[in-house]
């Protein structure tokens, strides 16, 4: 039985300590105590090889300089999100502190309150290393299946793209424009994706499959997602700061979206969605981005 630590231990990593409980000896822990079954202190969870992190992606480079080496750790990385201050995914800043073949990515649909229900999903392991991947495939349980991919970047880039796109699903939930206009926005939303990873080198097939559609059709409709609820906030135009204190979790697609329209402008990539998201988050009325995108002559 293997021994896995997870680190962070809001309600993703507490799915996953469930989830990988099923089979392994799991602890878990956070920079805050909390009172849950199996909370150790950073210090013994970090003397477990295999380690989860859940620590989001505005947050994971720091934690990482603070925290010193990673050399003998096996880490399944299962955040999502794009450095809004530099524009770096997560596997460029993991890099930096863990060497590449320790490295796992975890992507797929996945809402946590699903996971500690015990409820059937299928989820992906990313990682150059095939052999790590497919070791932490065989530390989940039964009603998780998974698959093993070598697609690291677009699984990363499919990962933080998706609640951008669920941010705006959110704004077109929040603004009552009906299913055809949300269908229309996911579907231009996974293109647009798809058009972004196609940039940085991502496998076409990655959009299409779990890591992409999948999660993407997942998050960008339903209120368990932190992000669509980030949008539907929006769409009542209430502060983004308001609207994160009301939901009390870290909304990955609002640094994101900043990061993306950085890379947008430095690369010149046509992100119509992202940038409209971004806009608004910087205070623009949510009817006038729905008129600019409407007006778009570009595909």
């Amino acid at each position: 039985m293997r021994r896995v630590a997870v680190i962070g231990a809001g309600k993703w990593g507490q799915a996953l300590a469930f989830a990988l409980g099923k089979r392994c000896d799991v602890v878990i822990t956070s920079r805050r105590r909390r009172d849950i079954a199996g909370f150790v202190s950073l210090e013994e969870a970090l003397e477990r090889e295999w380690i989860v992190m859940t620590i989001p992606a505005q947050a994971v480079r720091g934690w990482l300089k603070e925290n010193g080496s990673f050399e003998n750790h096996r880490i399944l990385v299962a955040a999502k999100g794009i450095e809004a201050k530099t524009g770096a995914f997560l596997n460029e800043i993991y890099e930096e502190f863990v060497p590449q073949s320790n490295l796992t990515y975890l992507s797929g649909p996945s809402f946590a309150k699903e996971v500690m229900q015990g409820l059937p999903t299928a989820l992906v392991l990313n990682s150059y290393n095939r052999m790590a991947a497919t070791q932490w495939s065989e530390m989940f349980p039964d009603f998780i299946k998974t698959y093993v991919s070598s697609d690291v970047v677009g699984a990363e880039i499919a990962g933080a793209y998706k609640n951008v796109i669920a941010i705006a699903g959110g704004i077109c939930a929040g603004l009552k424009l009906g299913e055809n206009a949300h269908a229309s926005l996911v579907s231009r939303g996974l293109v647009e994706m798809a058009r972004f990873g196609r940039e940085f080198g991502a496998s076409e097939e990655t959009f299409l499959s779990l890591s992409g559609a999948g999660d993407l059709f997942l998050t960008a409709g339903s209120k368990l997602s932190r992000n669509f609820r980030v949008g539907l906030g929006l769409a009542q135009k209430r502060a983004v700061e308001e609207i994160l204190e009301e939901i009390g979790e870290v909304a990955e697609g609002i640094g994101t979206a900043r990061a993306l329209h950085r890379i947008s402008e430095t690369n010149d990539i046509y992100l119509p969605i992202a940038n409209e998201v971004y806009a608004i988050l910087e205070g623009k009325d949510p009817i006038k981005s729905l008129k600019d995108l409407l007006s778009r002559r570009r595909d």
